[in-house]
């Protein structure tokens, strides 16, 4: 985790999203900018005074280790890809807020079912803190990204609801603690 402002200059071109429209913007190699969040490998990237996420599979544009999926034994049982999943899940983080969907409560289920060739499907429910937020494709996005990371998962229907809503009591204790509510 980093918490700290660190300056960096961009390797390469790499597509940032817009912090917090969603909108997908190119920013050139060269370009000045300043890590301001570097949470579950993703990045929050202050540039000519605008915020942008880039994901983990473009941390080298940072100068930064390309973000891997986690190691299974190669017998790994349901209970151990359910629970890689889970893992997954928790580095998944809004890019304004620095906690992970999971702390906040944003997951309303996860569950790994059988899918073709001794495969395995993750079937997610979330939703946003907002309804009407930019970064919700993002997010879901990053979910699905991530959990087909996991060794044995070959499918992630990530689907995004609204119903029941979101408040703040469905965060954990230690994110409440984390953004002041407690």
């Amino acid at each position: 985790m980093s918490s700290a402002h660190e300056p960096v200059r961009l390797i390469r071109d790499v597509v940032g999203v817009l912090i917090p429209q969603g909108t997908k913007v190119e920013l050139p190699e060269g370009a000045e900018a300043e890590i301001t969040q570097a949470l579950g490998g993703s990045f929050t990237v202050l540039v000519q005074g605008h915020l942008f996420r880039i994901g983990g599979q473009d941390a080298d544009s940072l100068g930064k280790p390309v973000v891997r999926g986690p190691e299974l034994p190669p017998d790994a049982g349901d209970s151990d890809i359910e629970e890689a999943v889970w893992a997954q899940l928790h580095t998944c983080y809004d890019p304004e807020i620095p906690v992970d969907v999971v702390e906040l409560g944003l997951i309303y289920e996860c569950r790994v079912e059988p899918a073709a060739d001794d495969q395995r499907r993750a079937v997610i429910r979330m939703t946003l803190t907002a309804p009407g937020c930019g970064m919700g494709d993002i997010l879901v996005a990053d979910v699905k990204d991530k959990v087909l990371l996991v060794p044995g998962i070959s499918e992630a229907d990530v689907e995004l609801v609204f119903d029941p809503p979101w408040s703040r009591e469905k965060m954990s204790e230690a994110a409440q603690l984390q953004v002041g509510f407690m």
